[in-house]
């Protein structure tokens, strides 16, 4: 059995290790000079910053893929991140998250004195509602759509209130305003807004809380580095600068892509890539007329400092003075933030291989608009207001420490083939969640196939492992399947 890979992402990555460890022949074409995808470093000048996701969850996953796959997880050292990140709202008040327990209703009791049996609460009906939204949606497809629509998937829907949004849902625990910003904002980790995302992604939230967030040395890109000498050491084929431009289809199968002329044909193909951008690929353009929402996009801020900011923490998130106009600017009125919130990324304080002696990394995100109504060759004076912001908080005289300095847009990412430049795939609306979020097989094609940040179960590179894994093994069935029916022949 032969597959080709068009595209190295996660996604992919992932998928043609599965499939190589089972000593099937596997081939990636990737259109760019490395592999990786969003997952990916920035280097220059010898320092080095993650391009795309900082914020490591769910490690269990990471560690349980990566064996299944044949990669030892001891060649990634992860380091636990507590505390979690810091809040700062506009009055200047600052918040702790912890991963910590008792720690975290200490600070809940500084910050926001009569909200701890609150948090208690949430910790308690949480942890069952993720052990239960993890079995009934997060480890399984729904190519079959009855299965969704189950009796015990219903079940565990009304169970978990997906129903609602996450932000409604947070409200019923906390009454603090800030609070509630405080354990919905992680919606934006995958491209939503807490008030349309449903609450079945509030688990995200959870997650941090009862698994960690934790850091990779040398930033959450050196994982591909890892991936792709692993994938060589067993024959993989891998093309790099080789974008797939044509497809050659007959009847309802796909015999061959061609990447500049070049031919390469197998019995089946993963796409990972953007689902409404892949689509066009094909001959036939019913699939097209599905109207996609992208997830929103990050104004993407890299520093090379000459400094470590060391009363900073890894992680720190700056609020809008009005998250709901904020949510409202980028996501309705799809406009550059009249007040933005921002996360910096500072991992030079637990890691001084990313730069030299002395010297730091930052690494600034602004969650804005995707999409073509903003000209981001006019962003000047926005960048100038982000960076006031960081240098009145944490990082006073940033200016003055900034060796270099890149700015990546939306539309920086558009090009590089991030559907309308959001950064996380489709976005986690109701109508793009589980079963109604595109699943294994969206091309209509008997052997064609897809993994990645647009497919069940969603975005965030663990998610995207999980989803590697659920296509691994629905093709192992599949392959199954048709073994018995030839031995019955």
């Amino acid at each position: 059995m032969k597959t080709v890979i068009v595209g190295g992402g996660i996604g992919g990555l992932i998928t043609a290790l599965y499939l190589s460890n089972r000593g099937e022949e596997v081939v990636i074409l990737e259109k760019d000079a490395k592999l990786g995808g969003r997952l990916a470093l920035v280097e220059k000048d010898g320092f080095t910053v993650d391009k795309g996701p900082t914020i490591v969850l769910l490690p269990e996953i990471i560690h349980t893929i990566l064996e299944e796959v044949g990669v030892d997880p001891n060649q990634i050292e992860m380091v636990r991140v507590d505390p979690l990140y810091s809040l700062t709202y506009s009055d200047n008040t600052t918040f702790l998250k912890w991963s910590d327990k008792e720690k975290q209703l200490a600070e809940i009791n500084r910050v926001f004195p009569g909200e701890e049996q609150s948090f208690i609460h949430y910790l308690e009906t949480m942890n069952d509602r993720f052990k239960l939204g993890k079995s009934v949606f997060l480890d399984r497809h729904f190519m079959n759509k009855r299965d969704f629509f189950s009796f015990t998937s219903l079940a565990a829907l009304v169970k978990l209130k997906a129903y609602q949004s996450v932000e409604k849902q947070t409200a019923q625990f906390f009454k603090d305003k800030r609070l509630q910003e405080a354990f919905s904002l992680q919606t934006l980790y995958i491209g939503g807004a807490p008030s349309t995302s449903p609450a079945l992604y509030s688990l995200v939230s959870f997650s941090e809380h009862y698994h960690g967030i934790w850091y990779i040395k040398g930033g959450y890109g050196s994982l591909v580095p890892v991936l792709e000498k692993e994938l060589r050491k067993r024959g993989v084929e891998i093309h790099l600068n080789s974008a797939v431009d044509r497809i050659e289809e007959r009847s309802n199968f796909v015999q061959a892509v061609y990447s500049k002329e070049k031919h390469f044909s197998a019995d089946r193909f993963v796409m990972n890539g953007e689902v409404p951008l892949m689509q066009t690929l094909f001959s036939e353009k019913k699939a097209q007329k599905q109207k996609y929402v992208s997830s929103s996009s990050c104004l993407l801020l890299y520093f090379g400092l000459d400094t470590i900011y060391e009363d900073a923490n890894v992680h720190q998130f700056y609020m809008s003075r009005d998250f709901n106009q904020n949510m409202q600017e980028i996501f309705v009125d799809k406009k550059i933030p009249s007040n933005p919130s921002l996360y910096a990324f500072h991992p030079s304080i637990i890691d001084e291989s990313l730069a030299p002696d002395g010297k730091g990394v930052l690494y600034v995100l602004v969650p804005v608009p995707s999409g073509s109504s903003v000209d981001w060759e006019q962003i000047d004076e926005f960048v100038d207001m982000c960076l006031d912001t960081l240098e009145s908080w944490h990082f006073p005289k940033l200016r003055e420490h900034i060796e270099w300095m890149d700015v990546r847009t939306p539309k920086h990412a558009e090009v590089e083939g991030l559907y309308q430049g959001g950064s996380f795939g489709l976005a986690p609306v109701l109508k793009q969640s589980g079963v109604f979020r595109p699943q294994i097989k969206p091309f209509g094609r008997d052997n064609v196939y897809a993994v990645g940040a647009s497919i069940h179960p969603g975005g965030g590179i663990p998610i995207v492992m999980q989803g590697a894994k659920l296509l691994s093994d629905y093709l192992e069935e599949e392959t199954d399947s048709a073994t018995r029916k030839e031995n019955l022949m």
